[in-house]
């Protein structure tokens, strides 16, 4: 759906939609860390969204489609809320 690096280029977002079977869809974000070698991580997942609305707030603060998260440490993942 879309790419998004932070202001600081610490770490790039990317959002896209992934099948979750013959009825499902759900929106998937995740945050590979520019700076540092790590795997990339899936900070974001929730049901049947087909845009990304990704905010910056600050350098370690994110709003995704109405949700706040502290990156790279929070997650939001709607099978859990």
């Amino acid at each position: 759906m879309s790419t998004v690096t932070f202001p600081d280029e610490t770490y790039t977002l990317k959002a896209y939609v992934s099948s979750g079977g013959a009825t499902t869809d759900f929106s998937v974000l995740e945050i590979n860390f520019n700076k540092e070698k790590r795997k990339p991580k899936n900070i974001y997942w929730n049901y049947h969204e087909e845009k990304a609305n990704i905010k910056w707030v600050d350098n370690d603060t994110v709003i995704i489609n109405g949700h706040q998260l502290e990156v790279p440490s929070e997650t939001y993942d709607f099978r859990r809320d």
